[in-house]
């Protein structure tokens, strides 16, 4: 059996393992409310098949599966924020942006896959805007616009890119990068808020996520370095030295992203994102993290080994 097939079966593992606890919480203790555990348990088996059916599947498919979660998470965001008539025209560019970045990931086509939305697209909205002759809150709606873009498409398709990326290399396939990545940012969030409820006092960002403690922080990005170190040198072409900085990075940008979208909830004046996964909320409460990991983490391996 191949280190990626072995890698889901292990995932498959402790995701049963999770179910069966919670069958046996839900049977024998009944004095707790265990719904909402069991609607994310059951949530997180959709999310790891269809996960796992982008790691094996042929790279053509991999980047549909992503470029529809893409699709799901600006749909979701654009529910959120107010937009004004006179955008519907930019929305649609918007939505066609998307099969197009992932093409350029399709292709190869590095050069344009890194400018096309940052430069290209940053720079066609507020065009396509201005010829509706609507000022009235242009510059809002401009930003809000931008941000969408950048972090449900450009931010989030550095997964899809990673796993394009490393096709050629035979030892270290782009789905173990890819398991690796998605792996430990969503790891380095449970341990954070373990660590967080067992010894977290001191917030960090008591305004913005007052659940956020220092002991969760400091708690959840050693534990994630740690993972990263007992894996990277297995999973990936990255030494133990290199995996430590790898799980650094991981941890710290996971925080961020998880804080910077809780930010934005509390702009909008919402809890979730939305409702698509019962016991997580919406699609961009489950990629908060996701969203700036991924871009940091593809560069960091980019700059190094390729």
């Amino acid at each position: 059996m191949s280190l990626l097939y072995m890698s889901l079966v292990v995932i498959y593992a402790i995701l049963a393992v999770a179910t069966l606890i919670n069958g046996l919480l839900v049977v024998f203790v009944k004095s707790r409310n265990w719904h909402e555990l069991t609607l994310r348990i059951r949530s997180w088996w959709v999310i790891i098949t269809v996960f796992a059916l982008a790691m094996i599947s042929p790279l053509w498919l991999g980047l549909t599966i992503f470029g529809f979660i893409s699709f799901l998470a600006l749909k979701e965001y654009l529910t959120l924020i107010p937009t004004r008539f006179s955008d519907h025209m930019p929305l649609l560019w918007m939505f066609i942006a998307i099969p197009l970045n992932y093409l350029w990931i399709g292709m190869d086509w590095y050069n344009m896959f890194i400018i096309f939305i940052p430069v290209y697209a940053f720079l066609f909205l507020p065009v396509r805007m201005v010829l509706s002759g609507d000022t009235q809150g242009f510059l809002r709606s401009a930003a809000q616009l931008h941000w969408g873009l950048m972090t449900t498409v450009f931010a989030l398709s550095h997964v899809a890119c990673l796993l394009a990326l490393t096709r050629s290399d035979p030892t270290h396939g782009g789905a173990l990068l890819v398991i690796f990545l998605v792996g430990l940012t969503e790891f380095n969030d449970v341990a954070q808020y373990l660590w967080g409820k067992s010894l977290g006092h001191i917030r960090v960002t008591p305004k913005v996520s007052p659940n956020k403690t220092l002991a969760g922080l400091l708690g959840g990005v050693l534990s994630t370095v740690v993972a990263a170190v007992i894996l990277g040198p297995i999973m990936t072409p990255m030494s133990v030295g290199m995996s430590a900085l790898a799980g650094l990075l991981i941890g710290l940008s996971g925080f961020c992203g998880d804080i910077v979208m809780s930010a934005v909830k509390r702009d909008i004046g919402v809890k979730d994102s939305g409702s698509m996964l019962p016991g997580h909320g919406g699609i961009l409460d489950r990629i908060d993290s996701l969203i700036f990991t991924a871009p940091l983490f593809f560069h960091f391996v980019w700059y190094f080994y390729f």
